[in-house]
């Protein structure tokens, strides 16, 4: 399990790695190009999630394959998924190019900042292909349990626009300064580049790599829960960001800083997601259900001591990062949500950790149920807080843990003793 877990963590680590080197440098054109930045990644950022299925079902289908040593069925799933993301990705990239002004308007981009955001999204679009066949490719090799490939090329794909980046942004010698859209130039070549090598390294692994979409219905139903699913989680966010917005400009400072550290504990307990999801899904292709029993207690046991661990280390960091991140006369409201959000660090683990045993065993309308669930709850919450009562911002976290909970308890129960038609029960 860690030896798995390690390379796909650092992996999923490239993504807002390579986010920080663009605002690194964009940061240095000034307030206006930095901040048409932020809105074009939220923006982008927002679509690939949207959009993560292909990578999710894909891994599951070929894992699936080739526990069951049925090589020329994995070949075929890795093809369907990287022509669908070609598909995918060109379809959604014209579709944004003639709505792109109203949505960056309603992102509150005007006069210089949207001019600049547009610039830089334009150019982006032209590598929404290429980051869905990224996805499908990274989903077939996992699947495969190959879990250094996709590593080599999210770390040289991230060397790539680091390199181009002050190149392409500053200007040298015979290259112009394209400022922001330098930045978006360096990112787009740098994944096309990587989406060619992870078709490269697909194909050799299997011999051929049929790009087709028959068969592509399945991955459609799969895309369907899956965005429905995703569309519930960024709208939760949404709210419990509106909600710590109506308590105070203090309280959402607050929020903002609680709400990264979560995003980015969440890596690491992704990583083991998706070492699950690989391992479920082969032992299931080769019919050994005791086997992705096991592993389900494996991970969950590794899931929640990794959760008793981030608990633990957010309690003895709060004043480290309480004088680092947080301004000035947000403390009182911060050290509540801090305090909540800690705490739930160990369920939190644990509907990361179910999540991937629950793709691995393709149980994507489930998963799709209890987010509906949870998000009913949570939004329930959330609505009936008293944004003017003391201490909102920990309310607005202990909401937050309840729909981590909630979700946290639909994951287990379908594993143990595994309510309904669970794929866990023999």
């Amino acid at each position: 399990m860690l030896a798995l877990t390690f390379p796909v963590l650092i992996s999923l680590l490239a993504e807002p790695l390579m986010g920080l080197v663009d605002t690194f440098f964009v940061a240095q054109l000034g307030a206006v190009q930095l901040g048409a930045l932020a809105i074009a990644t939220v923006l982008f950022s927002s679509a690939s999630w949207v959009f993560n299925f292909v990578g999710i079902a894909t891994q599951t289908d070929v894992a699936r394959a080739d526990g069951a040593h049925q090589r020329e069925r994995g070949a075929a799933a890795s093809g369907r998924g990287v022509a669908l993301g070609f598909v995918l990705g060109a379809g959604f990239a014209a579709a944004s190019w003639w709505v792109l002004e109203p949505v960056t308007a309603w992102m509150g981009a005007q006069g210089e900042i949207q001019h600049e955001t547009l610039a830089y999204l334009r150019l982006r679009l032209f590598g929404a292909p290429a980051m869905l066949i990224l996805l499908a490719g990274f989903g077939a090799l996992r699947g495969l349990q190959d879990m250094n490939a996709p590593l080599r090329i999210a770390l040289a794909s991230n060397a790539l626009n680091a390199a181009l980046d002050p190149l392409l942004i500053f200007g040298a010698g015979p290259l112009p300064a394209l400022g922001v859209s330098g930045a978006a130039i360096a990112t787009t070549v740098s994944q096309w580049l990587a989406a060619i090598w992870v078709m490269i390294v697909v194909r050799r692994r299997f011999g051929s790599l049929p790009l087709s979409l028959a068969n592509a219905r399945g991955l459609l139903i799969v895309g369907r829960d899956m965005v429905i699913r995703t569309g519930l989680l960024v709208s939760f966010q949404l709210l419990a960001t509106r909600k710590a917005a109506l308590i105070g400009v203090s309280a959402v400072a607050a929020h903002q800083v609680v709400r990264q550290i979560w995003m980015f504990s969440a890596f690491l307990l992704d990583a083991y997601a998706t070492a699950a999801q690989s391992l479920v899904s082969g032992f299931l292709g080769a019919g050994r259900i005791d086997l992705a029993r096991r592993v389900a207690g494996v991970s969950f046991g590794w899931g929640v001591t990794t959760g008793v661990g981030i608990m633990l280390a957010m309690l003895a960091t709060e004043g480290a990062v309480l004088a680092g991140f947080v301004p000035a006369g947000s403390e009182l409201a911060f050290h509540g949500a801090w305090l909540a959000l800690a705490m739930a660090q160990p369920l939190n683990a644990v509907s990361f950790v179910t999540d991937g045993l629950h793709w691995g065993s393709a149980d994507y309308g489930y998963l799709r149920n209890g987010m509906i669930a949870a998000t009913a709850i949570g939004a329930l919450g959330l609505v009936l807080l008293d944004s003017t009562a003391q201490g909102a911002l920990s309310h607005v976290w202990i909401v937050t843990a309840v729909w981590i909970a909630v979700r946290a308890a639909a994951g287990t129960l379908r594993i143990w003793p595994g309510i309904g038609r669970s794929p866990y029960r023999g």
